[in-house]
């Protein structure tokens, strides 16, 4: 699961001062300052409108950045190509990306072609998640529980530096949580860095950080 790019201990795959992101007018984040080391799994905690996905989309150049300085994953936020950024995340999030009329397989296939990844990773990741008995379903008729197992099959397909979830949780079963927690330990053992969203407690924690929005800010 090594990422496809660099990994170096102690360096940084985040560095926020002052974020700003504003969107209609209105702002999303009012001055992020957080720092995220190579490797390491760090937890957004926070009610709903703290700032949590709009932090996530920031990382994952899916909001621009309007006032502060930003560096993720070697990307300057400010004056970097955004689609670049993009190339080295892997991104869940509430909605999937996937194509309702393929199936499973279908799906991880088309996207690792994209990425010139084999089709045995499609088989190996599907596997790993629980879905190999799935693999011919059509996508639509998957479960909501179904779709995030895809979703996070996706993730191991991707082999991104960079992997953000926005509550990786929702609609999993204890089993399904666990395994949420298994491969963010299997990823950050791997040198991938892990910030992940989450109202609840992970189901068995290893080693990560904790970091509490509120307001568009980091606070205590």
């Amino acid at each position: 699961m090594s990422p496809d790019g660099p990994a170096r201990a102690g360096a940084r795959a985040v560095d926020l001062e002052d974020a700003v992101v504003v969107r209609g007018g209105f702002p999303l984040l009012a001055g992020v300052t957080l720092d995220v080391e190579v490797g390491t799994l760090t937890v957004l905690r926070g009610p709903n409108g703290a700032g949590k996905t709009s932090l996530l989309r920031l990382l994952g150049g899916l909001e621009a950045l309007s006032g502060g300085r930003g560096v993720v994953a070697g990307v300057d936020l400010a004056r970097g190509d955004r689609r670049q950024l993009r190339r080295r995340v892997g991104w869940v999030g509430h909605e999937g990306s996937f194509y309702d009329d393929l199936s499973a397989a279908e799906n991880l296939r088309f996207a690792a072609r994209a990425l010139g990844r084999p089709d045995d990773a499609v088989a190996g990741a599907l596997a790993r998640v629980g879905l190999a008995p799935r693999a011919r379903t059509i996508t639509r008729r998957l479960s909501a529980g179904q779709r995030q197992r895809l979703a996070l099959a996706w993730l191991l397909v991707r082999r991104a530096e960079l992997w953000l979830l926005d509550e990786p949780y929702a609609a999993l079963d204890d089993e399904g949580r666990a395994l949420v927690d298994h491969l963010l330990a299997e990823a950050t053992a791997a040198g991938v860095t892990v910030v992940v969203s989450a109202h609840e407690p992970l189901a068995r924690p290893g080693p990560h950080r904790e970091v509490t929005l509120a307001g568009g800010r980091v606070v205590p």
